[in-house]
This record gives C-alpha cells, structure tokens and sequence, in this order.
C-alpha cells in the first residue's frame, strides 16, 4: 500500500515535468516549421531615383555617329531619372533574377561647337533574365555557373540602339556584400542598323557590391567590363572595349527614401575611331530602395 501511494506521489511531481516537456517540445516544433519556411521571390526595388548632374565629354568629334548615346553627347547639365528593379527567385541552389533598369533624361547641352541647346541625353532600357546554380558555398560565398539574356534598347535613339545579348560563365553571389561577381563569355546580336546587323563575341566580368558603412549609410558600386573578340562583319561604331561603371553612397533621409552622391563613368573604343571616348558624371541622386517579400514556401 505504501509503495502504490508512494508511485502516485512521484507520478503527481511528474505530470507538470511531462507538460512542460510537451510544451517545450511542441515549441521547438514551431520553430523548426518557422524555419523549415523560406521566402523564395522577391521584388527588389534597387532603386527608383532622381539624379541631378553635370557631365563631361571628351573626343566627341570621333563619335558623332556612333549608337552609343554616352559617348557622343556634350558637355551639359542634366536631371535624370532612373528605374531600376528585379524580381528574384531563390530555391535550394538556384538563383533566377528577372531585372528591368531605365534610364531617361533631359538635359542643357553645350556643344563644342554651337550654341547652347536643350536634348535628351540618358536613354536606355535594359531587360535581363539571369540563371545561376550554386555548386559550392564557402565563407558566405556562392559559386557556380551562370547564365543569362538580355535585350538592350532606348527610348528614342538616333539611331535607336536594338543588341540582343546572351552569356555563360561562372559567377560568386548571394554574398552580404559582394552580390554578384561575374566572368562569362558573350555573344551579341546587333541590329540597330537595319542594314548592317551584326554577330559579336567578346567576353565580359561585371560586379556588383553593396557595404553598410553605419546605419542609414550604405556605399554600392555596379558595372561591366567587356572585350569583343570576333565580328561577323566591319561596321565602323561597333565596340572592342567597354566599360561602365557606377559608385553611389546612400543616406536614409526618411524610411525607404535615400540622397547621396554618385559617380557614373563610360569609356568605350569603336573600331572606326583612334581614341577612347569617355562620359564622366557627378551629381547627387535622390532615390525611393526596398525589397518585398512575395511568396514564402515550405523547404
């Protein structure tokens, strides 16, 4: 008797036990389901911006005929406005970005050798859908291959520039500073003369890099490097080397809204001039930067 009296005193001590017990475990079950969910699509929104700026241009005599609006333009003031979004896919090893960038502006130009004019001067629409599969991860690091497309064109032009571009290489990304870094090789298709479509290989690295200096301050830099190779054809504009790149600092000023200086710099080489051409601007952008969560789904 005292024994069974002793076993319910012990079995009334463990009851609480075995509900905490319960309850702990149901807890650690919730978050492992938590965690078991992932947000798989983005929307980033690098940037919906206004830049105010003043422009520098040199050897534009060698490139009034160029497609390439960077380099034949004048030295000028301008206000510019740029749209620049993805939207981002990530599941198990794959990447999948589909990213549209815009740029327009108006500006006052002042020619070498006329008087001063009011034109427009940054044009470009670019649509790219870009494939990467992480083979290795290390050190925060995503390595693998990469693939993509794009189409590049402009919202006026004269003429109006039409490149359909598609890429193969390797490339590091997904890292909390250095997004992508890409090598691959590039194969273009140029039809902005309707008359003299053109086939292009090159090869091509570009980068893209956001570090957090402090709260609310944030220095990001993006852009490409590219060498063509080979040429289905002589057409005097077309480009051996190319070079564009932007270096932006971001202060928050309210929310998701941003001001900062940024640098942009082109310089490029076409195989009918002798010189470089180059476009160097400096101004002050004001931008709207953020990124949405769209579809969650279980690992």
């Amino acid at each position: 008797m005292e024994v069974k009296k002793i076993a319910l005193f012990f079995m009334a001590l463990m009851m609480p036990c075995m509900a905490m017990a319960d309850e702990t475990a149901a807890a650690d079950a919730d978050a492992a389901a938590k965690k078991a969910r992932e947000t798989v699509l983005f929307l980033n929104i690098r940037r919906i911006g206004l830049e105010l700026s003043k422009t520098q241009v040199r050897n534009t005599a060698e490139y009034t005929d160029s497609p390439i609006q960077a380099l034949k333009a004048t030295s000028q003031d301008f206000i510019k406005g740029i749209g620049d979004m993805a939207l981002e896919y990530r599941k198990n090893k794959f990447k999948w970005d589909n990213s549209l960038f815009m740029e327009y502006g108006q500006t006052t130009l002042k020619p070498y050798d006329g008087p001063e004019t009011s034109d427009e001067n940054a044009d470009k629409i670019l649509l790219s859908t870009d494939l990467s599969y992480a083979c290795w991860e290390f050190g925060g690091f995503k390595f693998g291959p990469t693939v993509g497309v794009q189409y590049e064109t402009e919202f006026v032009g004269d003429p109006r520039q039409n490149i359909v571009r598609s890429n193969a290489g390797i490339s590091l990304f997904d890292h909390h500073v250095l997004k992508s870094l890409y090598l691959a090789g590039v194969h273009e298709y140029d039809f902005t003369f309707p008359h003299a479509q053109t086939s292009k290989l090159g090869v091509e690295l570009g980068w893209r890099v956001e570090y957090k200096i402090r709260d609310g301050v944030k220095l990001s830099t993006n852009g490409y490097y590219r060498e063509y190779l080979d040429y289905s054809r002589y057409v005097s504009t077309d480009l051996e080397r190319d070079l564009s790149a932007v270096l932006r600092m971001d202060t928050n000023l309210w929310g998701n809204f941003t001001m900062g200086p940024y640098v942009q710099y082109r310089l490029a080489k076409s195989r009918g001039a002798d010189v470089y051409g180059s476009n160097i601007i400096i101004g002050i952008s004001f931008n709207y930067i953020t990124r949405f969560g769209l579809w969650d789904t279980d690992k």
